[in-house]
């Protein structure tokens, strides 16, 4: 079994907050990370058993690349918060792998827009 690399999160309150991740087999990021059929789900929460805080919306796209964003309304229902945060694969196997995982804080912000 292979531990989640830590990727932690700063999430300024009220914006989009978007990340782009690609996913390698190897050290030398040679050989990708093959994500075809995959589901892949991110959740941040105040704790591991905790209530969910934030979905975030992924992407795949091939071979290796995922994205993730957190869009405005959901960032400014968040009070500033130190919370956790992780990203799973669901493979069409059945097999579930957590690749990310870390610390999510969120700044309060002081603009509101209107949009």
């Amino acid at each position: 079994m292979r531990m989640p690399a830590c990727f932690d999160l700063e999430i300024y309150r009220g914006d989009t907050g978007t990340w782009a991740f690609l996913l390698w087999k190897d050290a030398a990021k040679t050989t990708p990370v093959d994500l075809t059929g995959v589901t892949v789900s991110a959740q941040m929460r105040a704790g591991p058993n905790g209530a969910v805080l934030a979905e975030f919306v992924c992407t795949v796209s091939a071979p290796n690349r995922i994205d993730m964003v957190l869009g405005p309304n959901a960032s400014a229902a968040l009070s500033p918060v130190r919370a956790m945060w992780d990203l799973q694969l669901l493979y069409p196997s059945g097999d579930v792998s957590t690749v990310l995982a870390g610390r999510t804080s969120v700044v309060s912000d002081v603009t509101r827009s209107a949009a």
